[in-house]
């Protein structure tokens, strides 16, 4: 299992006394104030990888997850106390920067900084399959909305000319056929494949329970091993076709911004320390012999 590391900034000119090093791309170096995060978010500057024989090591701790999602780093460790924490790469005021929070410390910062996100454009594109029939529009929203063959899901953003993510659409009647000839299955299984992806029922779970053309039960059974099978792609269940496109079309905007925000994938070099100033001592005359 990966370790967590705590040491001390070999520099001691720097004004960051402290070392972390997160087991991701081959071990990220940081420089931070504090051992973790417990009053207040901590400001961090990337390190270059330090001579570990040669560090104070403070801490140790074992790894149970470090994930990095988008703009951040999740870390989990394996431990009671003080082991639940995220490393969010961002910009402030046009500069790029690193801050680490705990669950405690996040809850002391204004809420506008607590989850990081990347400005949405003035304009949003969605691309709408062109087997879709009478899809969304999205008008409400500004959108622009674009036809093109889609290979998974019937809308879709996407950023660099890739996908970054999909819904699958069905209304309640189309979402049991589809369940019952195991059609759903295969769409999920590409809609996994994707960064993000969900699929969107118009209709309430509850009207599931009730269908007509199923024993009571059968049909939820189906959902919950579908949800089993593929996590990372949610069957959201909405009372309306307006509803659910409204969340459509946040679920895939907040995709997108998410997809675009800032990341820093490799460290910068350390700047260099500015010399102290020292007091010249008057220079003290020899003894004289006698």
């Amino acid at each position: 299992m990966a370790e967590f590391i705590v040491a001390r900034n070999p520099d001691v000119e720097s004004t960051l006394p402290y070392l972390v090093c997160l087991p991701i791309d081959r071990g990220l170096w940081l420089k931070t104030k504090e051992t973790w995060p417990r009053a207040a978010r901590l400001y961090c500057h990337p390190a270059d990888p330090p001579a570990i024989d040669n560090l104070e090591i403070l801490e140790r701790a074992l790894v149970v997850a470090c994930t990095r999602r988008g703009p951040a780093i999740d870390l989990v460790l394996a431990r009671g106390t003080n082991k639940r924490s995220q490393f969010i790469f961002t910009v402030y005021r046009g500069k790029p920067v690193i801050f680490w929070q705990s669950p405690l410390s996040a809850t002391s910062t204004r809420p506008g900084l607590r989850v990081p996100f990347a400005k949405a454009a003035a304009s949003e594109i969605v691309l709408i399959d062109t087997r879709e029939r009478y899809g969304y529009t999205f008008k409400a929203h500004g959108a622009t909305t674009k036809r093109k063959a889609l290979r998974a899901g019937d809308y879709a953003v996407e950023a660099d000319e890739r996908i970054v993510a999909s819904i699958e659409r069905k209304t309640l009647d189309n979402f049991a056929t589809s369940l019952n000839d195991g059609s759903l299955n295969y769409a999920m299984a590409e809609l996994a494949a994707l960064p993000a992806a969900a699929v969107v029922v118009e209709g309430n779970y509850s009207a599931l329970l009730r269908h007509a053309y199923s024993r009571a039960g059968y049909m939820a059974d189906l959902v919950a091993r579908l949800q089993v099978r593929y996590p990372s792609v949610p069957i959201v269940f909405l009372e309306s076709r307006k509803i659910a496109e409204e969340w459509t079309f946040r679920f895939l905007r907040a995709a997108r911004n998410h997809d675009a925000a800032p990341v820093l994938l490799s460290a910068a070099p350390p700047k260099a320390p500015k010399p102290r100033r020292t007091r010249r001592r008057p220079a003290v005359p020899p003894i004289a012999e006698r």
